[in-house]
Order: structure tokens, then sequence, then C-alpha cells
């Protein structure tokens, strides 16, 4: 089988084996969470864990196999592209834990 075909930038865009793998280890990633969760056979501390890192393997599934973001890229915008989002997400996440913090606080 031949390599991926590559644009104009250097990056490789894929192919269908590339995406149907991504999409089957994140159908087990979740199926995984969901597993977790609906049996309780577990302590809520070590389904919290579990979930996390399922998510955090998901995030990284989809990085690799669906964004094509990997070490070999030669487009470093991408990169910067994906700083500057992690960026934005960590203001807005953090953001909003500490409003709904502080008006827990202020409301006890």
């Amino acid at each position: 089988m031949s390599p991926a075909p590559i644009d104009s930038t250097g990056v490789s865009r894929g192919s269908l084996k590339s995406y149907l793998s991504g999409f089957v280890l994140s159908l087990i990633l979740t199926a995984i969470a969901f597993a977790l969760v609906m049996r309780g056979t577990l302590s809520p501390k070590v389904t919290l864990g579990g979930i996390f890192v399922a998510g955090i393997v998901q995030i990284l599934v989809h990085l690799h196999y669906f964004l094509h973001l990997d070490t070999t890229s030669a487009a470093r915008w991408n990169v910067l592209a994906l700083i500057f989002t992690l960026l934005i997400m960590i203001l807005f996440v953090g953001g909003s834990l500490w409003i709904m913090w502080t008006l827990n606080y202020r409301m006890m």
C-alpha cells in the first residue's frame, strides 16, 4: 500500500486505514469510560482516574489520527494553533471552575 498523500505544506492527510484505526480506538476508549461508570464496582476516585486517563488517551488519538499532529509534522503553525487552543481551553475551564468555586464559597 502506498504512503498517505501529502499536500503542499508537507503534512500527511491520512488514509482510510488511518481514519478507521482512529475511529475504532475512539470507540474502545469511550466504551472503557462508559463501562467504568456503569459497572460501579470501583471506588469513585479510581473510576474518575480511569475516565481521566481514557480521556487523555482519546485526546492524543484524535490529535494523531484525525488532526495529524505528530513529531514528523513539517507545518509548525499546526503546533502553534494547538498550543493556542490549549491556552484558551485552560482559560475557559479554569475561569469557569474559579467562578463556580467562588460562587459556592460566597453562597455558603
